[in-house]
């Protein structure tokens, strides 16, 4: 288990291929990124800054391993920008909760707006959503006086299931700007038309970490024409170019999308700074080998499927169809119809049709056109993240399906067909990184448990449900800061019972981390439908060797200490 101490500058182990540091205050957190960020260490991928803490990632548990010994002694000089880029962003302060927060801060409304407008702010990290950026107070250019203030604002009781796109929030010391609809606790004093995330633009975030940001208060006509006239702005224009037409040749359509068909490639990742999650394929290995049977790159834009589909040929192609058991079924214009094995090229005249029905085991479908689909891109990735809405729409009844140009020639797939989809899956993990927030015997409750994925399960995570009195109760009573999180992550939420995030997961949570699944065993986690049965094994992070805590390695403890 990880060390229960919580000093400021413990280095968790989280996973296999990531480290999660924390550090006394955001200042130290915002000193270390700036330097990380510049110098990366040696296989590092990304490295996300929260309140407490900096989350790394790397390439391979060798670079992870490495990097302990490199981060116990380090020490970057205090850094930042040495002009840091200044973004002024116009209120209308109208907000349902600017008195009541006025009142909670003991000063009028008009004091308040004052407050809020001569202070300037400075952005640290991305939050849930593209777009959305915690930012802090900070001395930097602000009025005189105002950066004594403190800001100290608790979130709502009872948290909006929908706060609009654009509102201007307080909470704990931070304020933010919510960049599309969601649920939130924030409280509001107003609300901006300053667009926050542009998914055409080059740098689609408005604001990146060591902006400084300065609100200004404009009547409602004001904030109108200033919209008008953005894309004048210094700011404006880099969210100012319009998406390329998308090229692509228009080989077939999709009869029937099924319950739900979405275009998946590897994802994004490295963007967990602007909130921005990874996404991509769940069942990676399935992806790659209906990419290969078709002779695409192993990184070619596939349609990810539940529930079934068809796909009837406008001009001769080929397909692949791989993931989840299933039956796969060509029908001829004269009416004959022929099974097809998964993982093999399947060759579609003009007018034939190709059919796909689940038998029942495993959860998702993977469906590749030769040439690759052919769609939007943002971040250079055409993944539909639906947690955030980025990427293309889920697929619907009669879309046309565009595929570019195949890069070599398909080859046999078969030494490179994924394992067979289960209904049942022993996933590894990785205890930690806060494991030591809860007792011993709750860790081993939770490994001894046979869980269950719930109906409520989607591509942000697997919701779990265990037999009752399974809930696993925390030590800790105090809230845990906004931190990291990483596909694998397996959150621990109140009501006890665990939720393993997958690809689509938000890129910060307030949820301790009870273990953190290896990445090798992520893709069978994304073949899980509702209804299957979870246990977890805990491995050491470094050899992958089964840990003593594990529940049949603690039968034969016990048995050889009676003997």
């Amino acid at each position: 288990m990880t060390d229960t101490s919580l000093t400021p500058r413990t280095i968790h182990r989280a996973g296999t291929r990531a480290l999660l540091v924390d550090l006394p205050d955001l200042a130290e957190v915002m000193t270390w990124h700036a330097a990380l960020t510049a110098q990366p260490l040696v296989g590092q991928t990304s490295v996300i800054a929260a309140a407490r803490t900096v989350l790394l990632e790397f390439a391979t548990p060798r670079d992870a391993q490495r990097a302990v010994n490199t981060l116990a002694g380090f020490s970057p000089a205090a850094a930042g920008q040495s002009t840091p880029r200044e973004v002024t962003i116009d209120v209308i302060y109208d907000g349902e909760d600017l008195t009541s927060t006025a009142e909670h801060l003991g000063i009028s409304t008009e004091e308040l707006i004052s407050r809020h407008t001569n202070q300037a702010w400075m952005a640290a990290f991305g939050g849930f959503a593209p777009g959305f950026t915690y930012c802090v107070p900070t001395d930097a250019g602000s009025s005189e006086g105002s950066e004594n203030f403190e800001w100290s604002v608790p979130r709502r009781a009872n948290p909006r299931t929908a706060v609009p796109a654009g509102a201007v929030g307080l909470a704990g010391e931070f304020s933010a700007v919510y960049p599309r609809q969601s649920p939130g606790g924030w409280q509001l004093l107003g609300h901006t038309e300053t667009p926050m995330w542009d998914p055409s633009a080059e740098h689609p975030a408005l604001l990146n970490p060591g902006d400084i940001v300065r609100y200004r208060a404009v009547r409602a006509e004001a904030s109108d024409a200033a919209s008008s006239n953005a894309g004048s702005g210094k700011v404006a224009s880099q969210h100012s170019r319009t998406p390329a037409a998308i090229l692509g040749r228009p080989v077939a359509t999709l009869t029937d999308a099924g319950l739900l068909s979405l275009v998946q490639d590897r994802g994004r990742p490295g963007h967990g700074d602007i909130g921005v999650t990874r996404s991509g394929a769940l069942d990676r290995a399935s992806a790659r080998a209906a990419n290969t049977a078709v002779g695409n790159r192993s990184s070619a834009a596939v349609i990810e499927n539940i529930g079934g589909l068809r796909i009837t040929a406008n001009v001769d192609t080929v397909l692949a169809v791989t993931g989840a058991e299933a039956t796969v079924e060509v029908s001829t214009r004269s009416g004959h119809k022929a099974t097809k094995a998964l993982a093999q090229p399947i060759g579609l005249l003009a007018g034939e049709e190709l059919a796909v029905r689940p038998t029942g085991t495993g959860a998702r479908n993977y469906v590749a056109i030769r040439g690759g689909l052919a769609t939007d891109t943002v971040l250079d990735s055409a993944a539909s993240d639906v947690l955030s809405g980025m990427g293309p729409a889920p697929l619907a009844d009669g879309d046309l399906l565009k595929a570019g140009r195949a890069t070599r020639t398909a080859v046999d797939p078969t030494i490179l067909n994924p394992a067979d989809s289960t209904n049942a899956a022993t996933l590894r993990c990785v205890l930690g990184p806060r494991d030591d927030w809860f007792a011993e015997q709750t860790v081993r409750d939770f490994l001894n448990t046979t869980w269950e994925v719930s109906g409520q399960s989607n591509r942000i995570g697997l919701r779990m449900t265990g037999p009752e009195g399974a809930e696993l109760t925390r030590e800790r009573e105090e809230e845990l800061a906004s931190e990291g999180m990483l596909p694998g992550s397996i959150q621990v939420p109140p009501n006890g019972l665990p939720v393993l995030f997958l690809a689509d997961h938000p890129v910060t949570g307030g949820y301790p981390v009870i273990a953190t699944v290896i990445p090798e065993d992520m893709d069978a986690a994304g073949q899980l439908p509702p209804g299957s049965t979870v246990t977890f094994r805990a491995v050491d992070p470094d050899t992958l060797a089964e840990l003593p805590i594990n529940p049949t390695d603690q039968n034969t403890d016990t048995q050889e200490e009676e003997q």
